[in-house]
């Protein structure tokens, strides 16, 4: 595993984040439901971790090229964001937790995270 390449850093760390988010709910369903509040399809939840335990592992996986980085990179956006937007849409409607909004600020520093500048030419565009 590199280290000089920009972007490789947090592909691995945003790749580990969301597999211990994954991993979560599918070890302990009752702990993770007294964070979050109770589900009523607990499959649903199971299909997000898998998910999450899947793009987690890519991102953590992702070759150490412009390339593996840029791809990394758009599942880190693409997974932030969409949480970022279940969660913005989600609390205020009173469907999930308002403890979703501290996963939403989680979510928004992956954002930033990733779309902080890098030296030109150092990854391409999304």
């Amino acid at each position: 595993m590199g280290t000089g390449r920009p972007g490789l850093a947090t592909a691995r760390a945003h790749g580990l984040f969301n597999i211990v988010s994954g991993v979560w709910p599918l070890l302990g369903m009752r702990g993770f439901e007294r964070v979050f509040g109770p589900k009523e399809d607990d499959w649903l939840v199971r299909v997000v971790a898998g998910l999450l335990i899947g793009i987690g592992y890519a991102q953590l996986r992702a070759p150490d090229t412009p390339e593996g980085v840029a791809t990394a990179r758009r599942l880190g956006l693409a997974t932030a964001t969409t949480l970022l937007a279940i969660d913005l849409t989600y609390v205020p409607r009173g469907r999930i937790s308002p403890v979703y909004l501290l996963d939403a600020a989680t979510e928004t520093a992956w954002l930033t995270a990733w779309l902080r500048p890098r030296p030109a030419g150092a990854m391409p565009s999304p």
